[in-house]
Parts: structure tokens; C-alpha cells; sequence
């Protein structure tokens, strides 16, 4: 059965049922499972059973209100009216949303007490006539006490339960009519479904009211209990603390009084760690060498505290603890689908590297991963989610900066203060032989005299070598075969190729505004809201505000920045919420702009008409892609080439290229000759602050030279990309999915790719295709016929030139004029 219309209803549009000559109503009865409505009250309840969805139905199609009569045995599912109690409630039927298990879940809102006087149908669901309960006041000076009464016990009850909300306490306060109170605190209280319908049946205000207390007295009882047990936990804990703290201090007066040995002591506290330990049979008897040189030298000599540090290193490092994998690859996908949105390649990944693992345990080396894409798109926070998965620690050093070589493998005994590298730290923090390893930033680190960190990781890195990894400062071989390593990179060109070979490379792409706006919703929104408090306030963020914190607010192509900023609102309404003021529920985006003020950045359009010599090209940056707009113009000179706008090398040669493709075909795009030698061609890249660089831009540049020249305007609802030879040939170009997503920004929907670039059309989400459109090109020409309009009539370099032409032929005359 489907229930229609009643998720817009609003419960003050439906008037109660009209009383007739007998003073009674006539109604559906809806029979109640689980739940008692009382008046005045918005009541959720759940209704199943043929009788009870037809009547609800029957309601809902009548616009009109129902009976809601509780049921003496809950666990009927087709009552009969000798099921239900007389005594019930006149509703309203509001939202009805469907479950799973065939039932419906309805919001009401109850309008007055009724009590059954006569059933006058029960199939296909059951009508009855009823008569309205009025409360009966006998006394008002004991109603007054009651309530008082009712009031300082409520009171009391909120300080002990702070489960029960602020504002619902601050408003049943407020009541100012007995009865609704009544009816307000049983509906908040924890009662059992007899005491709510008892409650419900009582006639008379004062023993309503008098019933309550006596209920709310109980509640308190139970809450001053819990709270009790709580203090004495508390109490005991501490007691705890105070005998350990005087246990240290009687073992130091011990030490001070010299009634043991510390040396002696000290010696075979670090031979029974030794033994502890279970170290492998060459680490035991280097650690028993060891122990052997610690015995025969003097307590004070220079050399014991190394020896000791190193023991207490060999014997704190996992040798053989690992943690057993959990391989169930259901469990793993769940784990990464709720802490990750997308990333179904990388997710697909994992699930293969466990599959395999499960398959061929022993036989199987632990891949190298590296994650790299642009900052904030979840490539730490993934490598804690496959260590969950997999049921293993999760470890994470940052390689950002380091210079020293001896920050990986350690520095050598010799040196005073010498530790271990910080891959054998990280092994001793993990306490297992096969964590999951990340090592951060892997495309930050430095090199200088003291060595180069990147060449130490090739053999951390190397399955072929790891197995014996060699720290300067424990001199032992040290196997890091088991562990699961990944590396993160924001970019791949600063890295050595020996050490990328090692790397099995996944890409991470900027996220688009859709996977943005999910993913705030779905794990921003929520953690920030309880990380603020604010989940008891209901507080949460419209689409449009989302959207304008991603387009106004923060400009990347991660979602750190975004979190960053739905902090900063939820902190504007903590403050609002803890002043006590009135703060918004549903955050919008005129909220936001007030809260955040004026937008750190506007949103980069393509310009709006077409114009000649202005072409939108698409660049990759680290924030994941953007529009580039290329200037350019033909003005009187030596026919030199000016390049502004912080172009790179390559992107100079790009427009060398292009301008040389342009006078290759001067004569089939109708362009003099004489143009090349007397005018100069300025290109212009606007934010000149900003280095640019790359062959990407080829077929823009030519593009926009030509216009130039010819003065044919350039289409602005296009952006293209694509590298350009001599031959005017179009080839392909990187970063496609971060360019297509910049332009999609910018509001252009057609663009131009290279045709080798149509593979890359996979990665790119179906949903953000629907609404693109590709041309794909292979030669130059079809980039001019696509983009470039008809030419005018006559150019105005044509003009100038017959000016100029006329008034040197008049200068002519009047020369000649005056010599005769």
C-alpha cells in the first residue's frame, strides 16, 4: 500500500472533526503499537495491519482527522475494536514515510482526548463515533501547588538527565495551562506504554498532575543512583593514583638511603628484558655480547649509557609481533566506503591486494604505493582507513623537508647522541612487524653535503632489498618485508626515476563541485557539527550554503580548505547557541556570507562575447586545473615576438611554434606577407605573478595569433588544449580531467581536445559529461574552422595602410606642386 500527499501536509490545515446533534465526532481509528499521541503534542507513531494503513489512508484522502487508539495486545497486527482501550486521542495525520518491513512511520500531531462510544464499521478499516473529554478542574489552589510541584521536580530532573534538550525544558517551564503540562512531561518522560495510557484515561487535571510527580520522583531516584555510582567510580580512581605516587616516592627514598644496589639492579633489570623480548637468535646474541661489555666496566664510565640505550633499542623494536590481517574483503570495502567518497580505482586497488593475499599468503611481496594528487584529497587519511581495513597499525611519518641522510638510516654508535633512523622509530612506535607504513611527502625532500634521503629510501623501498634493511645505528640487518608501505606526492617531477621505479604510482584527481558537496555532507558537516557541540542544536548546512563555502570560500582541489571553513561557521553558531541567542537550524548561503564576510575569491568566467585575439586555453596547476586566458596583439614594429605573463621555457618555444605555423599559411589565411616584417606580435597571459609553464597551450597561442592577424573574432564559449607541431599537427597533453572540471567551473561546456586524448574521457564522471560537449581534433585547421569566425570585410591594418598609402601619394603632389 502507498500512502500519497501527506509528506507536504501541514497539521494546521486539517480542523478538528465537527461534533453532531449527540455532541460526537465520527473518524478513522488508526490502532497504536508502540506509542501514546498526546493532545496538543507531535507524536511519531508506526502504523501496520490492512485496518490501520486503510484508515490512515482514509484520513489522509478526507483531509481529516483520525482516531489514535492504543491497543491492548501490541502484538496484534489486524486489532478488532475489543483490542483497542475507549479512551484515545483525536490526531492529525501528518508525514508518512514508508519501511522496509511493510510498515509506515507517520508524524502527528494530537488534538484532543475522545472516548469511544460506538463502532459503526470494521471492514475494510474501522470508523467509531466519539465524545470529547474535557479536563475537569476541581480545585485551582491545588492546581497551582501541583504544578509548582511538577515544575521543581522537572527541574531537578534536567540537572541530573542531560539527555532531555535545553529548549524542550525552557518551554514545558513556560506552560502556563496544567493539563498541557502534564501531557508534556509524561510524553518526555521514559514511561511504559500502561503509565502513558493510565496518564492518558485520567479525567481530572489535579490527579493528572498529581500521577506525574509521583513519576518524575521515581526518574529522579533512578538518575540520583547512577549519578552516585558515577562519583564513587570516580572516587575509587583517584585512590588509585594517590597509592601510586606514594609508591614512587618511597622507592626514591629507598635509592636516596642506599638500600639496594641501583647498578647491580639496573644489570638484571636489562638481562630479564632481554630475555623477555624473544628477539631472533642473532639479535640475542648480539644483545648477550652486549650485556657481556655492560658487566665488566665500571658504573661510571662514559661507554654504560650507550650500552644501555642500545640495548633497550634492540629489545624494543617488534622482531616477530605482527598483527593477523583480517582479509574479509565485504569487511574492507565497508571500511573504506564510509570513511572515503569515490576513489573507486585506488578503493579497487586494496580490495585486489587483500584478494591476493588471502590466495597466496606466504608467497605474495608487499606492494610500494604512492598516492599522489593534489593537497587534501584524502591520500593520508586513506592510508589510515586500509590500516583499519586490514586490521593493522597505522604509522605515518613526514619526509617534508628532510635533508640528512642519516635521518632514515641513523646515525653510527660512534656519534654522541646517536639514535636510529626514523623508519626503525617508527617500527618501535607501530610494535608490529607489519603495519601499514606511510611515509608522507615523499616529494619534498632535499639533498645536500650531509647526503641525499631519497637514495636511502631505495632500499626501504625495494621489495628485493627490504627484507634486510640496514640501520647505521643498530648495525643488524632489520626485515621490513611485511610491511605495507605508501608514499604520498603532490608531484612526481622533483623525484629521482631509480626511486620512482620502486613505486607502483595511483593518481588522485581533484574532486568536483558534486563530489565536494557529497562529501561535505556526508563526513564534513557531521564531524564538524559534533565536533562543535552542536548535534543536540540539529544545526545543519543548505546545499547553496555548501556551494557557496566550495566557489566563494575556498579555491583547491581537495576539501581541506572546505572543512576548514564549515569549522568557521559552526563555530559563528557554538557562539550563537551558547549566548543563548536565537541561531539558524538550517544554515543558508546568506548566513554563511555574513558569518564569513566578503568571498575570498570570485568565480573565474570565460569572458562573455567573442572578441579578436582573446582565446580561452585550460592549464593543470596544483589546485587541480584552471581556465587560462591568452591575449594577443598584432601592433606596428619589426615583426618581433613579446611574451608577457611569466611564461616558461617550454611554453616559449609553444609560441614560437605557433607564430611559425601561422606565417607558414599566411597565404591561405590571407595574411600580406609585408605584416610578418612591420608588426609585432604581443601575447599576453594575464596574473603575470604566477610562473606558467608547458606545451599544452600550442593550439591556443596559434589560435589567438591568428585572430590577430586576421582579425576574425574567437569564440568564447569555447576552451581547448592540445600541444602544436610545425606541421600543425595536434598532440596530446596531460591533466585532461583537472582541465575539463576548470572549465565546467568557468562555466564553458564545449571544448577542444587533442584526439589522442579520448581515452582520458574515463576518468572523467558520467553525470559531468552529460552536460559537455568534446570536439576532438587532429590537425590545426579544424581548431581555426571550429573557433575562429568569418572575416571582415576589410581589415583595419588595410585601412590604415590606404591611409597611409593616400597621404603620402597627397604629400607627393603638394611637394611637386610646390616646386613648379
Amino acid at each position: 500500500m502507498t500512502i500519497n500527499h501527506a509528506g507536504k501536509r501541514d497539521f494546521s490545515s486539517i480542523p478538528d472533526a465537527e461534533l453532531d446533534d449527540h455532541g460526537l465526532i465520527e473518524c478513522p481509528v488508526i490502532p497504536l503499537r508502540e506509542a501514546i499521541v498526546f493532545p496538543s503534542l507531535v507524536t511519531p507513531i508506526s502504523v501496520r495491519g490492512s485496518r490501520g494503513l486503510t484508515g490512515l489512508r482514509a484520513a489522509l484522502n478526507q483531509k481529516s482527522t483520525a482516531i489514535g487508539i492504543a491497543q491492548r495486545d501490541p502484538s496484534a497486527i489486524n486489532p478488532v475494536p475489543e483490542d483497542l482501550y475507549s479512551i484515545g486521542t483525536e490526531l492529525s495525520p501528518g508525514r508518512a514515510m514508508r519501511l522496509p518491513d511493510d510498515h509506515f512511520h507517520v508524524l502527528t500531531e494530537g488534538r484532543r482526548r475522545v472516548e469511544v462510544v460506538e463502532v459503526i464499521q470494521t471492514d475494510p478499516y474501522i470508523i467509531a463515533r466519539a465524545r470529547p473529554i474535557k479536563d475537569v478542574r476541581r480545585n485551582a489552589g491545588e492546581t497551582r501547588v501541583l504544578m509548582q510541584t511538577v515544575e521543581s521536580l522537572l527541574r531537578r530532573a534536567a540537572d541530573l538527565n542531560t539527555t532531555i534538550p535545553d529548549e524542550v525544558i525552557e518551554y514545558m517551564l513556560n506552560l502556563t495551562e496544567p493539563g498541557l503540562l502534564a501531557d508534556h512531561v509524561a510524553a518526555a518522560l521514559s514511561l511504559s506504554f500502561d503509565d502513558q495510557q493510565r496518564l492518558l484515561e485520567m479525567r481530572e487535571i489535579d490527579r493528572r498532575l498529581q500521577r506525574v510527580a509521583v513519576l518524575l520522583g521515581q526518574e529522579i531516584n533512578v538518575l540520583e543512583l547512577k549519578d552516585e555510582i558515577s562519583n564513587q567510580v570516580q572516587q575509587e580512581m583517584d585512590r588509585g593514583q594517590r597509592e601510586m605516587f606514594l609508591r614512587e616516592q618511597m622507592r626514591i627514598i629507598q635509592t636516596e638511603l642506599g638500600e639496594t644496589d641501583i647498578f647491580q639492579q639496573d644489570l638484571n633489570d636489562v638481562r630479564e628484558q632481554i630475555m623477555a623480548a624473544n628477539l631472533p637468535d642473532e639479535i640475542h646474541e648480539r644483545a648477550m655480547k652486549e650485556m657481556s661489555r655492560l658487566n665488566i666496566m665500571p658504573p661510571m664510565a662514559p661507554e654504560v649509557g650507550i650500552i644501555r640505550t642500545y640495548i633497550d633499542w634492540l629489545t624494543s623494536i617488534p622482531w616477530t609481533k605482527s598483527s593477523e590481517d583480517n582479509l574479509d574483503l565485504t569487511h574492507a570495502e565497508e571500511v573504506l566506503n564510509k570513511d572515503h567518497y569515490g576513489l573507486k580505482k585506488i578503493k579497487d586497488r586494496i580490495i585486489e591486494y587483500i584478494a591476493v593475499r588471502k590466495l597466496a599468503t606466504s608467497k605474495m611481496k608487499s606492494p610500494i604505493l604512492c598516492f599522489v594528487g593534489p593537497p587534501g584529497v584524502g591520500k593520508t587519511s586513506l592510508g589510515k582507513s586500509i590500516a583499519r581495513a586490514l586490521g593493522r597499525e597505522f604509522v605515518r611519518v613526514s619526509l617534508g623537508g628532510v635533508r640528512d641522510e642519516a635521518e632514515i638510516r641513523g646515525h653510527r654508535r660512534t656519534y654522541i647522541g646517536a639514535l636510529p633512523g626514523r623508519i626503525i622509530q617508527t617500527m618501535k612506535r607501530a610494535g608490529t612487524v607489519n603495519p601499514v607504513f606511510v611515509l608522507d611527502e615523499i616529494d619534498k625532500l632535499g639533498n645536500d653535503f650531509r647526503g641525499d634521503p631519497s637514495s636511502a629510501l631505495l632500499e626501504v623501498l625495494d621489495p628485493e632489498q627490504n627484507y634486510a634493511f640496514s640501520d647505521h645505528y643498530l648495525d643488524v640487518p632489520y626485515d621490513l618485508s611485511k610491511v605495507l608501505f605508501i608514499t604520498t606526492a603532490n608531484d612526481l617531477d622533483p623525484m629521482p626515476d631509480a626511486l620512482l621505479d620502486r613505486l607502483e604510482v595511483i593518481e588522485f584527481s581533484g574532486y568536483i563541485e558534486e563530489e565536494k558537496i557529497a562529501i561535505a555532507q556526508q563526513y564534513l558537516i557531521p564531524n564538524q557539527i559534533e565536533a562543535h557541540g552542536l548535534k543536540a542544536a540539529r544545526v545543519t548546512l543548505e546545499k547553496p550554503a555548501i556551494q557557496s563555502l566550495i566557489r566563494e570560500y575556498t579555491y583547491e582541489a581537495g576539501v581541506r580548505n572546505l572543512d576548514r571553513e564549515i569549522a568557521s561557521v559552526c563555530r559563528k553558531v557554538a557562539r550563537q547557541v551558547a549566548d543563548g541567542k536565537s541561531y539558524p537550524r538550517r544554515v543558508t548561503a546568506n548566513q554563511v556570507r555574513s558569518y564569513l564576510g566578503p568571498a575570498y575569491y570570485t568565480e573565474r568566467l570565460a569572458h562573455k562575447s567573442h572578441s579578436v585575439g582573446l582565446v580561452t586555453g585550460l592549464s593543470w596547476t596544483y589546485d587541480g586545473g584552471d581556465i587560462l586566458v591568452i591575449e594577443a596583439s598584432v601592433l606596428p614594429g619589426k615583426g618581433s615576438l613579446m611574451l608577457t605573463g611569466q611564461l616558461g621555457e617550454v611554453m616559449q618555444e609553444s609560441a614560437q611554434t605557433a607564430l611559425s605555423y601561422v606565417r607558414s599559411r599566411a597565404k591561405d589565411f590571407d595574411i600580406p606577407y609585408d605584416d610578418f616584417e612591420n608588426y609585432d606580435v604581443h601575447l599576453h597571459l594575464p596574473e603575470g605573478a604566477v610562473p606558467k609553464e608547458g606545451p599544452s597551450a600550442g593550439i591556443t597561442l596559434a589560435t589567438a595569433i591568428l585572430s590577430a592577424f586576421t582579425e576574425r573574432k574567437v569564440r568564447s564559449d569555447h576552451a581547448m588544449t592540445g600541444e602544436i607541431t610545425l606541421r600543425g599537427k595536434v598532440l596530446p597533453v596531460g591533466g585532461i580531467k583537472e582541465k575539463v572540471l576548470a572549465a565546467r567551473r568557468a562555466g564553458i561546456h564545449k571544448i577542444i581536445l587533442p584526439a589522442d586524448n579520448r581515452k582520458d574521457l574515463e576518468d572523467i564522471p558520467k553525470e559531468l559529461q552529460s552536460d559537455m560537449k568534446f570536439i576532438f581534433v587532429t590537425e590545426m585547421q579544424q581548431v581555426i574552422d571550429r573557433m575562429l569566425m568569418a572575416a571582415p570585410r576589410q581589415r583595419q591594418r588595410d585601412k590604415d595602410r590606404e591611409a597611409e598609402e593616400k597621404e603620402h601619394k597627397d604629400t607627393e603632389k603638394s611637394t611637386t606642386m610646390a616646386a613648379s
